[in-house]
This record gives structure tokens, C-alpha cells and sequence, in this order.
């Protein structure tokens, strides 16, 4: 796994956005960041699953955590406007967002893709990590050290078959992270990254590879170094990389 080992207080005073939070990777890192002293804003769009996050957060002693449902397949640009209001008024900036929440799709060869699925992949993928991201430069900006975090995947750095509207949003993800990485550089204190969790025992997994034991593979507990490291002012000077999850490479 990557090699970071985390001070106590890494995220302290942070105030940190994580989409998808309510299962798997992003509930996960969400109470991991927590556990390092940042309050976390919980985005999903099942509320029970983002309360039961809560909870266990305040029962491990961490920051008070937020809750902000949003359905990302569902939101307009005017959703997006209400919540930048809404987070600029209840905690005046972002230190951090984790761009986590995905839509598989179906594994089917590009011929036979049904269009209205596609652009439901493609709304959550990557029109919501880039709405979000654009809304939120602003509270982004009042941070002394902001990171935002975008999710790879091995299918989008090297297309395979039948991965379809998933693989090609994966890598369009990357490619946007690098965009912003680059834009942003000079005059601000935001940098853009993205993490590829590799094989993670989680529901979307599991859809995708059914016959595939879980316990063969890494735990979303097993990867939070690198999602910490990225998160944090030790990674400071990386910008515009993709970090493999599980190992010490950067693409």
C-alpha cells in the first residue's frame, strides 16, 4: 500500500467535502478524515446511509460532521449555486473535496450503448466533479491550502472493452483534473489530484466482477494513506498526478 504515515492532527481545523460518502471508499475516508481532526460535509443522495456515516463519526469522537444530500444524477446548475451558498454560509470556505461518487453503468461494447444510460454515467462522472468543482472554487480559494481529489481508474488510464460510458468518464476525469491542475497553478493555493484505488472490496466492485472473492482483495480501509496523503499539507507540492492507491507509482 502507499507508503504515508499520518500525524495525528494532519487535518485539524479542515473542512473537507466528500461525494459518494454514504457507502464504500467515501464513507470510509470520510471517518477517516474525521478521525484526523477535519470536519466533513457528507454528500450523497440516501440520506439514512449519510446519517449512519454521522453517527459513527461522532460515536468515534471525531469533528461534528454535515450532512448536504444532493442527487448527483439529478442536479442542475442552479442545485450547485445553492449549495456554494449554502456551505459558504455555514463554514465560509473548503479546505478539501473528495470527488468519490460514481455510476458504473453497464459493461456492454459501445455499439449496442443505450444513449440515455450513457449520459446518466456521464452526469455523475463527470459533469457533477466538474459543476462541483467550478461552484466551489471560490470557498476553494479562501483556504490557505485547499486539495481536491478526483478518482482514476485502471479502465481510464488504459481503455479496455465493454467498459463503455465508465471507462472513457474515468478518463475524461483525469484529463479535467490535469486541466485544472494546470489553470490553477499560479495565484492560488488549490491543488487538483486524483487517486486510482485499484481492486477495493465494494458494491460498485462487486456488480462489476460478481464471481471475484472479496477477500482477495484490499479493503477501503487498507488504501486511506494515499487518500490522507493528498488530502494534507504533506503533499503540498503535488499537483496535476495520479497516484496509485496501492502502491508508491505515480502515473
Amino acid at each position: 500500500m502507499y507508503n504515508y504515515s499520518a500525524p495525528a492532527h494532519l487535518l485539524k481545523d479542515q473542512i473537507i467535502l466528500v461525494t459518494g460518502a454514504g457507502d464504500g471508499i467515501g464513507k470510509i475516508a470520510a471517518k477517516t478524515y474525521a478521525k484526523f481532526g477535519a470536519t466533513v460535509i457528507l454528500l450523497g443522495k440516501t440520506l439514512d446511509k449519510l446519517e449512519v456515516v454521522y453517527d459513527e463519526i461522532e460515536q468515534d469522537n471525531g469533528a461534528q460532521p454535515a450532512i448536504y444530500p444532493m442527487n448527483l444524477e439529478s442536479a442542475t446548475g442552479k442545485d450547485y449555486e445553492d449549495m456554494q451558498t449554502t456551505l459558504d454560509k455555514e463554514f465560509g470556505r473548503l479546505d478539501g473535496i473528495l470527488h468519490n461518487a460514481a455510476l458504473l453503468g453497464t459493461l456492454m461494447p459501445i455499439a449496442q450503448y443505450d444513449m440515455e444510460h450513457w449520459g446518466k454515467v456521464m452526469q455523475v462522472n463527470l459533469n457533477a466533479p466538474y459543476m462541483l468543482t467550478r461552484m466551489s472554487l471560490p470557498l476553494l480559494e479562501k483556504s490557505e491550502n485547499a486539495s481536491v481529489i478526483f478518482t482514476s481508474d485502471d479502465v481510464g488510464i488504459n481503455g479496455k472493452a465493454y467498459w463503455g460510458a465508465y471507462g472513457i468518464s474515468k478518463s475524461a476525469s483525469d484529463n479535467l483534473m490535469q486541466i485544472l491542475a494546470d489553470e490553477m497553478e499560479i495565484n492560488t493555493n488549490i491543488r487538483f489530484n486524483s487517486i486510482n484505488p485499484g481492486k477495493v472490496a465494494t458494491t460498485m466492485r462487486s456488480k462489476a466482477f460478481p464471481g471475484e472473492n472479496p477477500n482477495t482483495i484490499a479493503m477501503p480501509e487498507d488504501i486511506m494513506n494515499s487518500y490522507l496523503y493528498l488530502m494534507g499539507a504533506d503533499s503540498k507540492a503535488v499537483n496535476g498526478q495520479i497516484i496509485n492507491a496501492q502502491t508508491k507509482d505515480r502515473l
